[in-house]
């Protein structure tokens, strides 16, 4: 994974010990940048309330009242739960130019943003996530 420029995670830990920690599949999307298929994830369809966390390292990263049907095959949000909550840095693999979005505590893969797609949300953004990525700890959890 490339490091983020100017930015220190709060949560380090060697690739031996995020391998020990995930599971090989959360692996390859959190740690290196992988992406889950379409409409297989666990959270594609939810509508449970709660806060979505990081699936690394527990830091919240959004907020059901965020989540949005977008129909594009993964769990879409319009905005973070804090501004800080994740970083945003320039993807140009696969041959196009995307903005990836990291957990900030952790810089682990979530999925990528994108702008200007005539959604009707307060923000015209879609944070395009990674259901593997992420967990739910239901309102009545927390």
């Amino acid at each position: 994974m490339k490091p983020v420029v100017g930015a220190t995670p709060r949560v380090v830990k060697s690739e031996q010990e995020w391998r020990e920690q995930l599971s090989p599949d959360e692996y390859a999307v959190l740690r290196q940048a992988g992406t889950e298929r379409p409409f297989t994830g666990e959270y594609t369809d939810e509508k449970t309330t709660g806060v979505y966390q990081c699936r690394a390292c527990g830091a919240e990263l959004f907020r059901s009242d965020t989540k949005f049907e977008s129909h594009c095959g993964w769990p879409s949000f319009y905005d973070p739960a804090d501004t800080d909550a994740v970083l945003l840095r320039e993807d140009t693999a696969m041959g196009m130019r995307r903005i990836e979005v990291l957990c900030k505590s952790c810089h682990s893969h979530l999925g990528h943003v994108f702008e200007g797609e005539g959604y009707a949300t307060p923000t015209d953004q879609r944070y395009c996530i990674n259901s593997i990525s992420l967990k739910l700890v239901p309102e009545s959890e927390s």
